[in-house]
């Protein structure tokens, strides 16, 4: 019995060693990781950043071990397209492939427990080739992925950002030398996450992304957090009250053959939240009321049109409202969570919101807020912008990459939201849209687009329709 007891104790001790040493092993491995914060210039989005930055510091100080590097993306080598990943390859292989492990991305939302990280870091072999996160992918395929893996689109997955991703280093060094015998191709970058898997996984050539169940989007506060290495604050942005109504200026784009079909929906969901609303056609109908820009429509672009309501914003509006949204006349947006999140931002300053898409930003190029999610001007930006004399080349151009371009040869960065949607909510991962309180939608394709919004985008999840209360599943859209 004495001899068992021994042995016992013998192991417990051995266990409790090795215990020791394996974490020993995790923190000297902290210095090895070097943290991106997938962070933009906006005051109030640097500063959730640098918030994010120095709490991932602070946990390694507290460990007593020695610090990773931590990088905000919008402060790296002033490359224009820097947020997409790929064209900091080379300079993440040249400066840290010989000294690092892993690269974890991150958005600035995201929230890291950076032991249990290490942990989760610590099962896979540093000396391969890893893409590790939490896996997206599309239930059927869709008009943002150019309807890739038609036959079965879930089979492709994709890495949900807002739950960070990791790429071992050497990854990162095979992607910067493809990178540097074949520059990047693609001219337009619409959905980052999945044309980064689909660049590493190299039509079968590369890896495919190994899901990571650590790597989470709940909530901080969830009962469903104590595996998570990594959580997301899913909530809309508050930074005090909303901005008031009539600090929001609605211009509907539209034109004389969507007066009978699209308007009346925008009349039965959203309008009504709005106190400054204006529709702008080629034809004035009193009944709308639309105004008639006198711009002929025309069938792409409408960038002649967009321009004249800038221009009729600055000069006939009141000078008291700070904010111009422009959408479509199939646009579905929440002007109630819009004037919440307005509520972070500094009308003082030149911003112009939404979500971002990217051209030719592997060669230069520009970003630029997509129109059909909702663009929304600082009454400041829009004076920068008419003031530079930046204009469309052709009534017909497209106005939201006309407005990318000319914002950016004044230096003024767009801003993106996540909440901002250039499609309909069964173009996106339902993981994806899981910790969103999204703002807008766009398309009224093989949809009916009132159900959509008092799903999707009303002010309370039940809304009162003709007199009788409507609940809808958003597993049903």
């Amino acid at each position: 019995f004495t001899i068992s007891l021994n042995i016992c104790k013998t192991k417990e001790k051995l266990l409790s060693l090795l215990s020791l040493n394996l974490l020993v092993f995790w923190f000297t491995e902290l210095k090895e990781i070097v943290f991106i914060i997938q962070s933009q210039s906006n005051s109030f989005h640097s500063k959730r950043a640098e918030d994010l930055k120095r709490d991932i510091l602070k946990q390694a100080a507290d460990l007593g071990k020695e610090l990773p590097t931590v990088l905000l993306i919008h402060q790296m080598n002033g490359h224009e397209g820097a947020w997409t990943i790929l064209p900091l390859m080379r300079d993440f292989s040249v400066t840290y492939g010989r000294n690092s492990s892993w690269i974890f991305f991150c958005e600035e939302d995201t929230r890291i427990q950076v032991v249990k990280l290490l942990e989760t870091l610590g099962r896979f072999d540093g000396s391969k080739e890893w893409f590790l996160g939490k896996a997206l992918y599309d239930e059927e395929s869709t008009i943002i992925h150019h309807y890739a893996f038609a036959e079965n689109p879930t089979v492709f997955k994709f890495p949900d950002f807002a739950a960070g991703w990791a790429l071992s280093i050497p990854l990162v060094n095979k992607l910067a030398k493809k990178l540097k015998s074949e520059p990047l191709k693609s001219d337009f970058t619409i959905d980052l996450k999945h044309e980064i898997a689909l660049y590493i996984w190299q039509k079968g050539e590369g890896p495919h992304l190994t899901p990571v169940p650590e790597f989470c989007t709940y909530d901080v506060n969830s009962y469903k957090v104590d595996h998570c290495a990594t959580t997301f604050s899913n909530f809309l942005p508050l930074c005090g009250e909303p901005v008031k109504k009539e600090d929001v200026f609605v211009a509907v784009k539209t034109c004389q053959k969507f007066h009978g079909d699209r308007i009346p929906v925008v009349k039965q969901t959203w309008e009504r939240e709005a106190a400054l609303i204006e529709y702008y056609s080629d034809y004035a109908d009193i009944s709308i009321p639309t105004i008639d820009l006198g711009i002929p429509n025309t069938d792409r672009g409408h960038c002649g049109k967009t321009f004249a309501i800038l221009e009729r914003f600055l000069n006939h509006s009141s000078s008291r409202t700070p904010w111009l949204v422009i959408v479509d006349d199939d646009t579905l947006i929440s002007i109630f969570r819009l004037r919440k999140l307005l509520s972070c931002y500094d009308a003082n300053e030149p911003v112009f919101l939404g979500e971002r898409y990217g051209y030719g930003l592997g060669t230069g190029g520009y970003s630029y807020i997509t129109g059909g999610g909702g663009m929304v001007f600082s009454r400041i930006a829009v004076q920068k912008l008419l003031a530079s004399k930046c204009q469309c080349y052709s009534m017909d151009a497209p106005d939201d990459m006309v407005l990318g371009m000319c914002f950016s040869g004044l230096g003024i960065p767009i801003t993106h939201s996540p909440l901002f949607h250039q499609a309909r909510p069964m173009d996106y991962p339902k993981g994806y849209l899981s910790h969103q309180i999204p703002v807008s939608f766009h398309k009224h394709w093989n949809i009916d687009p009132v159900k959509v919004y008092f799903t999707w985008l009303a002010p309370n999840t039940e809304e009162s329709l003709n007199g009788k209360k409507v609940g809808y599943n958003r597993e049903d859209l």
